[in-house]
């Protein structure tokens, strides 16, 4: 089909599979009607201008499994000033689409045979056993048009839409001149509308769209925490339900024979799952210090671990107060020490000066498991838990900001 337009002298051609009633020229946004002898009259002209459009009048893309080219663009306005661009696609079965675009958002919506009674703005519909919230109701107008439509314009007239959403889906209902027709909407990514009309530009997208998806389920998510959880506690129960806490080494040593010599202990078998060495050491320091090198030797495999402590201990009265530091006393860990079969050995030592302090005294100890790690990875499940929580509320409540049925109003 060729129509010409007599206010620009254009002629726009285009292949469509239905009567055309309307015709609005692309370039200048003459609108025709069609008459009773099949001609097309100047009717009027949309005075408001219009930015360029995502798509034009011809454009075909794959969506759906089939190729749709696009036979009309409607752009939308409802009080005060808030627009949208419809795009009416048309496929070789004669079957419909409709793209609707707003602030970069992409919506994809089919018309729906089932219909609602929503004259009384219940706040719920129902469809497929699932509940769609009211998100508004409004009054629309037509501001402007491109290309070809099966129907006749409405000029100064109001389109009664109101919506339902379930994101990522939506039920739209729109009533004209006592006629309600819904439209099953979806949110669509636009990488697949650049995708499916072979575009390099796309509008850029701000804010949140009314029925844009989440990146995460918080329901999906709390359940994949949960069920983490539970095998992570009961994992950590079976690996360490027989082990108890062993004491492998438990001796005072005396300087006398030992100062800077190494001792040998007894070997000894750890058996289960890994656990943190205690080693404990204490000596009677007094404004001196003394060291204890540790070496746990693996007798299976020859890995050794080495550890070394000071111990330290000064005291004295400056200025008119007394004043103190360190310890006779010190403690310290070889973590993460597996099961096999292993022995020590040990080196004391003190100040060569320090003739008063005789012995040391160490005890080391194979700890039953600590749970530490368990709770800190569940502290840490719940933490990105309430800050994706947090950031979901946030997103919600910018989306219902423009909604006169909001949950989220301060």
């Amino acid at each position: 089909m060729k129509i010409p337009c007599y206010e620009c002298n254009t002629e726009t051609e285009l292949e469509v599979g239905f009567k055309v009633i309307n015709f609005v020229c692309p370039i200048c946004h003459t609108l025709y009607l069609c008459d009773k002898e099949g001609s097309f009259r100047r009717k009027s002209q949309f005075k408001e201008t219009i930015e360029n459009q995502s798509l034009a009048i011809g454009d075909v893309g794959f969506l759906k499994g089939s190729e749709y080219k696009v036979t009309g663009i409607l752009i939308k306005k409802v009080h005060p000033d808030y627009r949208w661009t419809e795009f009416i696609l048309q496929n070789d079965k004669n079957e419909f689409l409709y793209l609707s675009l707003s602030q970069g958002h992409w919506m994809l919506l089919t018309e729906m045979e089932e219909t609602f009674n929503v004259k009384s703005h219940p706040l719920t519909v129902e469809h497929n056993d699932l509940e769609y919230n009211i998100y508004d109701y409004s009054n629309t107008v037509i501001v402007n048009a491109e290309g070809f439509f099966d129907f006749e314009l409405p000029q100064k007239t109001i389109i009664t839409v109101v919506e339902y959403i379930r994101p990522p889906y939506m039920i739209s209902i729109e009533s004209m001149n006592k006629v309600n027709t819904a439209f099953y909407g979806e949110y669509i990514k636009r990488s697949v509308i650049r995708k499916a009309f072979k575009k390099t530009f796309m509008p850029h997208q701000f804010g949140v769209n009314v029925i844009q998806p989440e990146g995460i389920n918080l329901r999906d998510l709390a359940v994949i925490f949960c069920f983490t959880a539970l095998l992570i506690i009961a994992t950590n129960w079976y690996i360490y339900k027989d082990q108890f806490e062993q004491n492998v080494f438990s001796k005072t040593i005396r300087f006398s024979e030992f100062d800077n010599k190494e001792i040998t202990s007894d070997p000894f078998v750890l058996k289960g799952g890994s656990a943190p060495m205690t080693i404990k050491v204490s000596t009677d320091v007094n404004n001196s210090w003394a060291n204890l090198n540790v070496a746990l030797i693996n007798e299976d495999t020859s890995d050794e671990i080495y550890a070394s402590k000071d111990i330290e201990f000064y005291h004295g009265y400056e200025d008119g107060e007394s004043w103190r530091e360190g310890s006779e006393s010190e403690e310290f860990n070889i973590c993460g020490v597996k099961e096999g079969k292993y022995h020590l050995l040990l080196t004391p030592m003190k100040a060569p000066e320090d003739t008063s302090n005789n012995e040391m005294r160490i005890n080391v100890v194979w700890n039953e498991p600590s749970s530490r790690n368990v709770w800190l990875v569940i502290i840490g499940m719940i933490a990105i838990y309430l800050i994706i929580r947090y950031f979901s509320y946030k997103f919600e409540k910018e989306r219902w900001a423009d909604s006169s049925y909001s949950r989220y109003n301060d």
